[in-house]
């Protein structure tokens, strides 16, 4: 049976104080929104809709990085079920069940959800619940045996009812054409005078359909509406990024100190130091080692490879196997060949380096022109003296060298030797008469001219 997905991500998140739309901000370097559809993955979708609202051309943009993802727009704030009903046109003719996940809950899992479809098998409408510590303000399931009789909202609950634990955490499954059809039965006569989501489960038992509620961890359910709210969420998600990681075989000597993104992936018996940053998009491989205080984002590193100390590895950095990248060095939309060589204080961008090239001290490609972008070629086994800049687009054949402190402006053909600096001149006692000189004036109270 086919499965779509609804992301609300429509709220304006006020109490984050923040122009931003509280969705756009970051958890694990994605945007909130990004966790809930990453969950909503497990159940391979057929559709996803993302209904936006305060600041939506910025989510709208923001989710531009996948082209099939649907986008609605609630233009008025007026609950829940409204905002799943602006959804409705881009699940026109869809058959199966829909998920409605929250833009702003990034930590209901995959599993979870696969429960939730399980129990869709039994049930016309399934609520994701859960037993909360400290139910507040959260809304009710009130239950009978396995059937879920109704969902009260907290401003609406009696006594009775707000002394119930299990409260609901807003996610919903149900057929797509029953779920549209009983949120047109949907009122707003209530406290809030909203259109409540959770209005469906009573309409739908008095139509003689069932429902029911699966439960998860209320960690999962944790919703973010604060900075502090947020801040927390981080520091929960490095967590189980960081558990995860060592439960995989990977070793860190101070997990603490490493950050995750969402996305990161580490493989077996890699290593990896202390105060270590990934951001988005990194793979490293098995037996790599990353050293303490580097940085990577959006960068792919080989099999044994070794980076920093205090290394930078950017956009579009292509680490092989057996490749060194050492301290202060800074690498970006460059590919190193297996065994290559950038051991200290060097840039390299937008650069081929060959297998087995080795870049001395210094090494910069210097490929902006202040308007376009250029390309550096070193060939395989090259070996670029300390202190050489490679004015790009320029070519270092194979086996070649650039000797120390030269500006390379001409390819440098296989096993040639480029020489690109101004000859040395010498002027004997030319050091020892000046600072001669320099001390005289400085004696009496003057300063040399020029």
């Amino acid at each position: 049976m086919p499965t779509h997905l609804i992301v609300l991500a429509a709220g304006q998140g006020s109490r984050m104080l923040s122009d931003l739309p509280k969705v756009l901000h970051r958890l694990g370097g994605a945007p909130l929104f990004v966790h809930a559809l990453n969950a909503g993955a497990a159940l391979e979708p057929d559709r996803r809709v993302l209904v936006v609202g305060h600041g939506g051309d910025l989510v709208r943009r923001a989710a531009a990085y996948d082209p099939e993802i649907a986008v609605a727009e609630q233009s008025e704030q007026l609950g829940t079920a409204h905002a799943v009903l602006c959804a409705r046109e881009a699940l026109a003719d869809a058959v199966g069940d829909v998920f409605v996940l929250y833009g702003d809950t990034p930590f209901v899992t995959g599993e979870t959800l696969e429960r939730m479809a399980a129990a869709r098998a039994t049930h016309d409408v399934v609520v994701l619940g859960f037993q909360a510590a400290d139910p507040g303000r959260y809304g009710r399931l009130v239950m009978a045996g396995d059937t879920l009789e109704r969902i009260v909202e907290f401003k609406d609950a009696t006594d009775e009812e707000r002394s119930i634990t299990l409260c609901n955490s807003g996610v919903v499954c149900a057929d797509a054409s029953v779920l549209f059809d009983m949120l047109d039965a949907v009122g707003n006569d209530n406290a809030a005078g909203e259109y409540y989501l959770t209005d469906i489960v009573g309409i739908a038992r008095a139509r003689g359909l069932n429902a029911t509620a699966v439960t998860c961890d209320e960690a999962e359910t944790l919703g973010i509406n604060t900075r502090a709210e947020l801040a927390r969420a981080e520091a929960l998600f490095q967590a189980r990024m960081r558990a995860e990681a060592l439960d995989n075989g990977v070793t860190m000597t101070a997990p603490d100190t490493v950050f995750f993104s969402h996305d990161t992936m580490i493989g077996r018996d890699a290593v990896i130091e202390a105060n270590v940053i990934f951001g988005p998009g990194v793979t490293i491989e098995s037996e790599a080692q990353i050293r303490s205080f580097s940085h990577l984002e959006g960068c792919h590193v080989g099999a044994r490879a070794v980076v920093g100390p205090f290394a930078r590895l950017r956009i579009g950095a292509e680490l092989s196997n057996d490749v060194k990248v050492g301290n202060f060095v800074e690498i970006k939309n460059a590919m190193l060949g297996d065994g290559a060589k950038v051991n200290h204080l060097s840039y390299v961008g937008d650069a081929d380096i060959g297998d087995h090239a080795n870049l001395g001290a210094g090494t910069v490609t210097c490929n902006y022109d202040g308007v376009f972008k250029h390309r550096t070629v070193i060939g395989a086994h090259a070996f670029i003296g300390s202190n050489t800049m490679l004015v790009a687009p320029v070519t270092v054949g194979a086996h070649a060298m650039t000797a120390s402190g030269s500006v390379i402006t001409q390819e440098v053909p296989e096993g040639a030797l480029g020489i690109g600096r101004a000859r040395q001149m010498l002027i004997p006692e030319f050091a020892t008469r000046m600072f001669e000189k320099l001390k005289k004036l400085k004696a009496n109270g003057q300063k040399a001219d020029g």
